[in-house]
């Protein structure tokens, strides 16, 4: 396989990232049991928009997810936090990776993240968010983005945590967060 410039692509998917307090667990269809539970907050949905999803609902978009989409040059990898401690999952993170565009960017990757509202306030997202950053660093992005509802300050403090910059830019009306990290 190959990008625009005739370089290899190789997609990439999600490994299980180990935090302090965190497992980052590759996202399985069966997760959707106990996630619905997670993200059953109808205040979860208030900058994004939509509605807390059945269990069924949400068991056909995780296949969805981890069937991939069709495109050689996009990867899709998705996590679900588990919190050691508890023995419970408490939210997700993902990130859609995209080989150069002939931009000259290099590998970039548009993350994001969901803590269930039990578990909000105690830096979970923070810290799966780093380690997300880091592991995609590690995975030769360069450009790591997100886009932040203006008015969702617990988020934006998430992206800046985890060295993400506003850049001013407006996408759907989301901020556009960036940060280039550095090669090899």
């Amino acid at each position: 396989m190959r990008d625009r410039g005739g370089r290899g692509v190789s997609k990439i998917g999600p490994e299980e990232i180990r935090t302090g307090r965190l497992v980052l667990v590759p996202l399985r269809a069966e997760h959707a049991d106990e996630m619905a539970g997670v993200l059953s907050d109808p205040a979860l949905h208030a900058f994004t928009g939509g509605a807390p999803a059945a269990v069924p609902e949400l068991r056909s978009r995780y296949a969805r997810m981890i069937a991939g989409p069709s495109d050689p040059a996009v990867s899709w990898c998705n996590w679900v936090l588990l919190l050691r401690e508890e023995g419970c999952l408490t939210g997700t993170v993902q990130a859609t990776v995209t080989e150069d565009g002939g931009d000259g960017a290099g590998r970039t990757a548009e993350v994001a993240w969901v803590v269930g509202t039990p578990w909000q306030g105690r830096g979970i997202a923070t810290e799966a968010a780093r380690a997300l950053v880091a592991r995609l660093g590690e995975l030769g992005v360069r450009t790591v983005v997100a886009h932040i509802h203006p008015d969702h300050g617990a988020s934006a403090a998430v992206a800046a945590a985890a060295g993400l910059s506003p850049t001013g830019h407006l996408h759907d009306g989301e901020v556009r967060w960036r940060l280039t990290l550095p090669e090899g």
